[in-house]
């Protein structure tokens, strides 16, 4: 089954999706980041953490007006995500710090009943890069791996920007890796 690698950020009101409402969220294809994805979400509810609230920007006021309803947010999230995935393919769920993310659109698709196309797995960036380079966890943060991958080492705090960049981020990553040494099984059946 093909993998499809589908760069996704979120921006939230807070660190909890049981308290905090999503805000905003982006994605893209990994291989094809011109194939995108977002939408700013109408709050469920005003319980925000300033901190949180002053890193997007996003005004909560703005959203209540202008925002989608979050359940039409997930399906259209939900039809994308089908849309760029080929028939036989499995969309994987890729972020930097994906438990994160991933708990938000997680707990998003199952508020408004949607099933999730990522299932209950995402593939966590920080984690590949601690895995290929030896680093220590204190090291994996956006600013050291960007650093360390020759990119900009901030991120803007917008959801689709941050996708678009992960993505890079990922490729890049991608590329240091060795080839995957041949199925031994496939080897026997030769």
């Amino acid at each position: 089954m093909p993998e499809v690698f589908i760069s996704v950020d979120v921006e939230t009101a807070g660190p909890a999706p049981c308290a905090h409402p999503l805000l905003s969220l982006g994605a893209c294809l990994v291989d094809d980041p011109r194939r995108m994805f977002y939408a700013e979400l109408r709050p469920l509810t005003s319980e925000v953490d300033p901190a949180a609230l002053a890193i997007s920007g996003l005004d909560l006021d703005a959203l209540a007006a202008e925002g989608l309803p979050p359940a039409e947010a997930m399906t259209r999230f939900s039809s994308w995500v089908g849309e760029v995935t080929p028939p036989g393919g499995r969309p994987v769920f890729v972020a930097f710090n994906a438990p994160f993310d991933w708990m938000f659109v997680a707990d998003y698709f199952r508020r408004f009943d949607l099933p999730n196309p990522f299932g209950h797995a995402a593939l966590d960036i920080k984690a590949l890069f601690m895995g290929a380079t030896g680093e220590p966890w204190e090291r994996t943060s956006f600013s050291a791996v960007a650093g360390r991958l020759g990119l900009d080492p901030e991120l803007p705090h917008h959801a689709l920007q941050d996708a678009l960049i992960q993505a890079e981020v990922f490729r890049r990553l991608l590329a240091m890796l060795p080839n995957p040494s041949p199925d031994p099984n496939e080897e026997r059946m030769r």
